[in-house]
């Protein structure tokens, strides 16, 4: 992966004078870097990592990891299935898997019963859905490369008999 993309990756908020000094070339080189990488597609947009225990107003939020297992098309394999999965707005995620089930996708809800009543009356029912499986996130330590622990350390000694 291109240098200039990895520091973007972890923190796309430097500045490009920033970036051309860590990178060792002008501030003009990085920002014609950055609109290639845009108009070709490789930067897709920008995002911010929450920590949405912490955050008081986004605290309630349920993530839920679904499996699928579906029936590829004679004509466009999975993507079709892939395409209108990633069509509604709860589908923050949409991956094509190896191994027990063919498309892995995370979702956001308020609760519970919203998870499961997008995937009883939305997903499951779509043509080529075979099965799902729902992971409900009980918490996040890591995100998108980021710590989101509160580092807290136990100094308590190891006391064994």
């Amino acid at each position: 992966m291109d240098s200039l993309l990895k520091l973007l990756k972890k923190n796309a908020r430097l500045s490009n004078s920033e970036l051309g000094v860590m990178l060792g070339i002008s501030e003009q080189e990085v920002a014609d870097k950055i609109e290639k990488f845009e108009n070709d597609g490789i930067i897709k947009g920008y995002n911010t990592v929450i920590n949405e225990q912490a955050a008081v107003d986004c605290g309630d939020l349920v993530t839920a990891y679904i499996e699928l297992k579906v029936s590829p098309r004679a004509q466009s394999g999975f993507d079709e299935i892939a395409r209108t999965v990633s069509q509604y707005d709860e589908v923050e995620n949409v991956w094509l898997m190896s191994g027990g089930y063919d498309l892995g996708i995370t979702i956001k809800g308020t609760n519970l019963m919203e998870i499961s009543l997008f995937v009883a009356q939305r997903l499951a029912p779509l043509e080529g859905v075979l099965s799902t499986a729902t992971h409900f996130v009980l918490k996040k330590y890591k995100d998108n490369g980021i710590d989101l622990s509160d580092k807290i350390i136990d100094e308590r000694g190891l006391v064994s008999p």
